[in-house]
């Protein structure tokens, strides 16, 4: 379902209660000179040591625990092969990624070419989306963000046309 459970735990009146961690806010953090990129302390605690990044829609990269990773690149060897579309996503997804390590100071290593395609420089955003982790360059996420703030409405009324 792209969350995890944290926690199940008895309250004092005898009820059961369920933890369900995911991924949300939006945090700042800086790229140092060495492509490392320290990872929210919220987040490096779902994420575990070690994690997968690649190409996301929209000149970001996406960041997934192991286990959403793994779930998403079975989906993805599932498209036809005899469709172009599915073969241009696949490759630009599934060739791209990368598992990275989280070291002990909470940063991960962003290959040169991960870096170049979402434009990062030195300030990015972390946006956390339920299941997944979006990292931004920090100017490309603003303008984004300020796009998508004034179409909301119309975003909303398209969504209800899908039946969302």
């Amino acid at each position: 379902m792209g969350y995890k459970v944290r926690d199940v735990e008895k309250g004092g009146d005898n009820s059961t209660h369920l933890w369900i961690t995911m991924f949300i806010g939006e945090y700042t953090y800086s790229l140092d000179t060495k492509r490392r990129l320290s990872v929210p302390a919220t987040f490096r605690k779902l994420l575990g040591a070690k994690a997968v990044v690649t190409k996301g829609i929209d000149n970001c990269l996406v960041l997934y625990t192991k286990k959403e990773w793994d779930k998403k690149a079975e989906k993805i060897s599932q498209y036809p092969e005899t469709q172009a579309s599915a073969r241009k996503y696949s490759r630009g997804i599934l060739a791209a990624a990368i598992e990275v390590n989280i070291d002990r100071l909470g940063r991960i290593l962003l290959p040169d070419y991960l870096k170049k395609y979402a434009g990062l420089k030195k300030k990015t955003v972390f946006a956390g989306l339920y299941n997944r982790i979006e990292i931004w360059d920090e100017a490309t996420w603003n303008k984004y963000t300020a796009q998508n703030d004034k179409e909301m409405g119309n975003t909303v009324e398209r969504l209800k046309e899908l039946g969302v």
